[in-house]
């Protein structure tokens, strides 16, 4: 079982940045792949980026790659979603989740989900 917490979200302007996080219970940590999904209001949640037990990222199609950066802590049992150039079609409700494998791009690949941190960014 691995329970996660998401934190870091916030009101922010269009071109600001946020870091969240999202903090993972369980001693296994380092063997789950890590995702972040948002979901805005209205509209099906959706995949961001994600990266592997070793490190290896993968982003979605979209605009987020040289924006959005993830990277993990084994040790502190978390990662992070580094937000930089926000855009106000960035405002949503993000998620991070949890699977064992090479790490997928869809909702139903994840065992284990947080409870969401709502980002807002303002024009």
């Amino acid at each position: 079982q691995v329970q996660l917490v998401e934190s870091g979200g916030g009101l922010v302007q269009a071109g600001g940045s946020l870091r969240l996080s999202c903090a993972a219970s369980g001693r296994t940590f380092s063997s789950y792949a890590m995702g972040w999904f948002r979901q805005a209001p209205g509209k099906e949640r959706v995949f961001v980026v994600a990266i592997s037990s070793i490190g290896r990222i993968t982003y979605s199609p979209d605009s987020v790659e040289g924006r959005f950066t993830i990277f993990r802590d084994n040790a502190k049992n978390t990662v992070y979603l580094q937000m930089n150039s926000l855009k106000p079609e960035d405002t949503a409700v993000y998620y991070c989740a949890a699977m064992l494998g090479v790490p997928g791009q869809k909702t139903v690949q994840y065992r284990y989900w947080g409870q969401g941190t709502q980002v807002t960014v303002s024009s």
